[in-house]
């Protein structure tokens, strides 16, 4: 609603109005600035203690993965080692484990979604916090529980629950294992949890963008020296823009078995795996409905001081409303790195086909559906996913210093069929394969600078350039897409 003109400010009562608006804004932009200097005198102390402290071992991603009962030998006692390894018993086979993360991020994009988002001339933040509480009763049993916390702030649009979700359960679940032999193992784990298998093109924790994502889920391990097999059932965990109201959810079922052999002969390591999903409703370029569906795939893979490879391939069948589903993907990544060199230069390539639907209305969908991979598929900005395309991506990679590596990619994509769209990571359609001809979606060139000071810190700089092709200026607006992205990461 307008003011009338007699009610408007004028003269020396609109400067006034304008100076005290300038003062507010001057007072939150000091407060903000002292806010960020105390928390960075805080960081620099807390970082200053844990360096004089001794962890042997780096923290995984899977943190649940983590094992401490190597300190009930550590004679030593201070704050660190005691939220690390918390004995409540006498023989110290029962014992608490605590531990988190806090992480923030920068980002600024020039036309978002290739023009098609509102301008952001200041960019946007993402804050996450993870903390957990991890408790051992002796060999075979055990409970893991963590909480997560995903904080946005401005965006132009309002955020996704995925980047914004308050607080919420993360991960609770229950371990019972039992001793095969001293080199076989079986454990029953069930609750929420954590999922991430092979090279987490299909099953991933999804770092990126800013929530992780978790399943209610039963699941069997069996491990030995040289073999690990899983069988698992599962409801993804959806999430939700308020406090605790991640809830259970019947929408996505998701099963399967996945099975890691390593060295074989000839091969190396191999893995195995077969995934099933069900969804109560999925979209597509060719429709919408219930989808039932099928992966059975295969994964070979080494990793040498010289030589690194990954190569992997799927192939998906099953129903889509009342279409038959044929779909399949392959991946290839070598590498080799001069690690006699100063820098420990590498280059590789990576190139992966993945198909899309030939036909419309043919009653039958070869879109490949991902499952639930990373987020960053193609680098953190995130652009396109893994569902009609075929790319090929050149990297080099430079250690300059122990603690600081510089990365940089080229990748080139295509669509696979120009009867279908393309696709965002979660499988959400961006453009329909039917407002443009052209198989050319465009070419990205991407840079990173990353620092570990130490086992706790992280530092991360990079920037993604992205140069659209003919589908995409057939598709929408086609501008180019410049990205700039900070991050900082505190373990602990």
């Amino acid at each position: 609603m307008e003011l009338p003109p007699d009610l408007l400010p004028s003269g020396s009562h609109a400067l006034v109005l304008i100076d005290f608006k300038d003062q507010v804004a001057s007072n939150q932009v000091d407060l903000k600035s002292r806010f960020l200097m105390k928390t960075l005198i805080a960081l620099f102390f807390l970082l200053t203690s844990l360096s004089c402290l001794a962890q042997e071992k780096s923290f995984k991603q899977l943190r649940y993965d983590e094992n401490y009962s190597y300190l009930a030998k550590d004679t030593t006692s201070d704050w660190y080692r005691n939220l690390k390894f918390n004995s409540v018993s006498k023989d110290n086979a029962a014992y608490f484990s605590f531990g988190g993360e806090a992480r923030f991020q920068y980002f600024y994009y020039k036309n978002q979604d290739w023009g098609e988002a509102p301008e952001d001339k200041d960019g946007f933040i993402l804050a996450r916090y993870l903390g957990h509480v991890d408790f051992h009763a002796g060999k075979h049993f055990r409970t893991f529980v963590q909480l997560q916390s995903s904080l946005a702030g401005g965006e132009a649009d309002t955020p996704s629950p995925v980047d914004q979700n308050p607080l919420d359960l993360h991960q609770a679940f229950f371990d019972v294992s039992t001793t095969l032999s001293n080199t076989r193992k079986l454990t029953l784990r069930v609750g929420r949890q954590e999922l991430s298998y092979g090279s987490q093109r299909l099953v991933a924790v999804r770092e990126a963008p800013n929530n992780r994502q978790s399943f209610d889920a039963a699941k069997i391990m069996y491990g030995s020296q040289n073999v690990k097999l899983d069988l698992f059932y599962s409801h993804y965990v959806f999430a939700k823009p308020n406090i605790f109201d991640d809830g259970f959810s019947d929408a996505t079922h998701f099963w399967g078995a996945y099975a890691v052999f390593n060295k074989i002969k000839v091969v190396s390591n191999f893995d195995i795996y077969y995934l099933g999903i069900r969804k109560k409703a999925v979209s597509f370029d060719d429709g919408s409905g219930t989808e039932t569906r099928h992966s059975v795939g295969a994964r070979l893979w080494e990793t040498t001081p010289a030589w690194q490879y990954d190569i992997e391939g799927l192939y998906q069948f099953g129903d889509f409303a009342a279409s038959a589903i044929s779909a399949w993907t392959m991946s290839v990544n070598v590498a080799y790195t001069f690690f006699h060199n100063k820098f420990k230069p590498q280059i590789g390539l990576k190139t992966e086909a993945i198909s899309g639907d030939k036909t419309y209305n043919d009653s039958r969908l070869n879109t490949f559906n991902p499952l639930f991979p990373k987020g960053a598929y193609f680098g953190l900005a995130a652009l396109i996913g893994p569902s009609n395309l075929v790319d090929a991506h050149p990297y080099i990679q430079f250690n300059l210093t122990k603690n600081l590596i510089f990365s940089s990619d080229y990748d080139l994509f295509w669509r696979m069929s120009r009867n279908d769209g393309i696709y965002a990571v979660n499988s959400k359609l961006i453009y329909s394969g039917k407002v443009g001809t052209s198989k050319q979606i465009g070419r990205q060139l991407g840079g990173a600078l990353e620092y570990f000071p130490n086992k706790y810190l992280y530092f991360r700089q990079e920037f993604t350039w992205f140069n659209t092709g003919d589908y995409l200026k057939e598709a929408g607006p086609g501008k180019d897409i410049l990205m700039f992205g900070s991050t900082i990461t505190f373990k602990f």
